[in-house]
C-alpha cells in the first residue's frame, strides 16, 4: 500500500479573503503542505436564499485571491459538488490531517451541514479547527462580558498572509483534483450595475470611504441617492468576507485619530459594533430564520395575498418611494437601510403579510445577504420582538424629507419624471384635469395606490400595539432581553 502525503485543507466559506483570516494563518503555522478549498454546494446554489448575484460576487472574490496567489504557484480548487464527498475524493488522493475554516452563522441547511460534517470529521479521524468569524461565538448562554470580548478581538493584530515557498499544493496537484471534480467556471457577466467582488475592490471602496466619502456619512445616511456615494459601500465586502470586521474597525480608529471628521467616523464603527451584535444575536436564537424569536407573535395571523406580495416585488404599489427603492435594489443589489426598514414596514404593517413571505425575495436582492443580520432585522421592522420600538414607515413622509426634489423616485421611477415634484410623491392625489394637463393617466401610466395606507396602518399600529401586553408576548421579552441584553450597553453606544 502506497503512503498518501499528508496534507491540510483550509475551506473557504464566509471569509473569502488572505489577509487576516485566521484559518488560513493556523494552516500555514501548522507547517504541512496546504490546498485551498471553495466548494459551491448544491445546498446553497438550489436554496432560495441566494441567487445568481451572490454566486457571482463569490466567484469574483475567488478570482481576486487567484491573481494574488499566483506568484505562490498555486490557486483555490473551486468545484461545484456536496461537501462530504469533495472530501472523499480529496482523501483519494492525499491523507488529510486538519481542515481550517471559520464558524459560519448561517441558514439552517450550513447548520446542518456543518453538524454532520463534524461527525464525518470524527469517523474520519480529521481535525476540524474553526476559527471565529469577525468575534462572534458559538454556544453562548448569555451576553455577559460579550462587547468586551468583541472589542478586544477587534484589537489584536491582524493575521498576516507569509507563506513559505512551496506550503501550497502546486496548480499542477490542484489539476488532480480537477480531473475527479467538477471544476466551476469562475467567469462572470461583466457588464453589471452590481459591486463586483473581491479583496482588491474592497479595499477601494474602504479607502475612498476614509479619505473622502465619509465627510457626508450622517448627513446622507438615510437619503436614498445621496447615501449611495457617502455610506461606505462594504457591507457586500464584509458580508462574503473580502475584508474582516477587524481589518476595517483597526483602519477607521486610525482614520479617526487624524481626521476632523471623528464623529461620522465614529458613528460609521458604531455600525461594525452593532453589525457584530445582531450577529451574535442569530448566532444564539437560529429559529429566527423561520420563527419569531418572540414566540408570542406566533399566534399573530395574516392573510396571505399574492396580489399584494407581487405588485411589492416588481415596485408597482402605486407608492413612489416603496417602488422606487424595489426597483432599485432589484436592479443593483443595493438600498440603504433606511429603504430596506421601509421596504419591511410596508409590507408587513401596511400590506398586513407575514415577514417570512419577504424573506427569500430580499435576500435573493441584497447583494450584502448577510443571515445574521438578515433575519434579526426582517423582525425588528415587523414589529414582532416584543423590545423594540414599533415603526411603522410613512413612504410619502419619508420621500418627502430624504428626497424633497424626487431626485431617487425620478430615477427609478421614469414614468413620474415630467410631473411637478409634489405629483411625483403623492400621484394619486392628481385630479382628472392635472393628469390630462401631464398627459398621465393614473392606473395606466402608473398604477393607483394597492391598499389604503391610512386605514392599513392604524389597523396594523392597534393590533401590535395591544400584542405588546399580551402575556406570553411579556414573558418572552423577557426572556429576550436577560439572554441578549449587553451589560455594556452603553460602552456601546460610544462614537469611541
Amino acid at each position: 500500500m502506497i503512503d498518501k502525503q499528508h496534507i491540510n485543507v483550509v475551506w473557504f466559506k464566509r471569509d473569502l479573503r488572505l489577509q487576516d483570516n485566521e484559518a488560513v494563518a493556523n494552516a500555514l503555522k501548522n507547517g504541512k503542505p496546504t490546498l485551498l478549498l471553495y466548494v459551491f454546494e448544491h445546498i446553497l446554489l438550489n436554496d432560495n436564499h441566494y441567487s445568481e448575484r451572490h454566486f457571482n460576487f463569490i466567484k469574483e472574490s475567488l478570482r481576486d485571491i487567484n491573481a494574488q496567489l499566483k506568484q505562490h504557484n498555486t490557486k483555490v480548487l473551486s468545484v461545484t459538488n456536496d461537501i462530504q464527498s469533495t472530501f472523499n475524493l480529496i482523501q483519494e488522493i492525499y491523507k488529510i490531517d486538519a481542515i481550517y475554516s471559520h464558524v459560519e452563522t448561517g441558514i439552517l441547511v450550513t447548520y446542518n451541514r456543518d453538524k454532520e460534517f463534524n461527525r464525518y470529521c470524527r469517523n474520519n479521524f480529521i481535525q476540524w479547527k474553526e476559527s471565529k468569524n469577525n468575534g462572534v461565538e458559538r454556544g453562548l448562554v448569555n451576553r455577559d462580558n460579550w462587547f468586551e470580548n468583541w472589542e478586544n478581538y477587534m484589537q489584536q493584530p491582524l493575521a498576516d498572509f507569509q507563506p513559505n515557498a512551496n506550503q501550497f499544493l502546486s496548480f499542477d496537484a490542484i489539476a488532480q483534483f480537477e480531473s475527479v471534480l467538477t471544476e466551476t467556471d469562475l467567469e462572470t457577466p461583466t457588464n453589471t450595475p452590481f459591486q463586483k467582488g473581491g479583496s482588491t475592490m474592497a479595499w477601494k471602496y474602504a479607502n475612498s470611504f476614509f479619505e473622502s466619502r465619509h465627510e457626508d456619512y450622517m448627513s446622507n445616511i438615510s437619503k436614498p441617492e445621496a447615501s449611495r456615494s457617502s455610506c461606505s459601500r462594504l457591507s457586500p465586502y464584509i458580508s462574503w468576507g473580502n475584508v474582516s470586521i477587524r481589518q476595517i474597525f483597526q483602519k477607521g480608529q486610525d482614520i479617526k485619530q487624524q481626521s476632523d471628521n471623528k464623529r461620522h467616523i465614529g458613528a460609521f464603527l458604531s455600525r461594525l459594533r452593532w453589525q457584530a451584535h445582531f450577529i451574535q444575536k442569530f448566532e444564539m436564537e437560529h429559529t429566527m430564520e423561520n420563527a419569531s424569536v418572540n414566540k408570542g407573535y406566533h399566534k399573530l395571523k395574516k392573510s396571505i395575498s399574492k396580489e399584494y406580495q407581487k405588485a411589492w416585488k416588481e415596485g408597482q404599489t402605486g407608492f413612489p418611494l416603496v417602488d422606487a427603492s424595489m426597483r432599485c435594489l432589484v436592479e443593483t443589489g443595493y438600498v440603504n437601510f433606511r429603504m430596506r426598514a421601509m421596504l419591511v414596514s410596508f409590507f408587513t404593517h401596511i400590506l398586513w403579510q407575514p415577514w417570512q413571505n419577504a424573506s427569500e425575495h430580499l435576500s435573493q436582492q441584497f447583494l450584502d445577504f448577510e443571515p445574521g443580520i438578515h433575519f434579526p432585522q426582517l423582525q425588528m421592522q415587523a414589529g414582532e420582538t416584543g423590545i423594540n420600538n414599533l415603526r411603522i414607515y410613512n413612504p410619502t413622509l419619508n420621500g418627502l424629507k430624504h428626497d424633497p426634489d424626487a431626485v431617487f423616485i425620478k430615477k427609478w421611477v421614469p414614468e413620474l419624471a415630467h410631473l411637478d415634484t409634489p405629483f411625483i410623491h403623492e400621484p394619486y392625489l392628481m385630479t382628472e384635469l392635472e393628469q390630462g394637463l401631464y398627459s398621465f393617466k393614473l392606473g395606466v401610466d402608473y398604477p393607483e395606490p394597492i391598499v389604503n395606507i391610512k386605514e392599513n396602518r392604524k389597523r396594523a399600529s392597534e393590533i401590535l400595539w395591544n400584542m405588546k401586553e399580551d402575556p406570553e408576548v411579556v414573558k418572552e421579552s423577557f426572556r429576550i432581553l436577560k439572554r441578549h441584553t449587553l451589560q455594556d450597553r452603553s460602552r456601546m453606544l460610544k462614537n469611541e
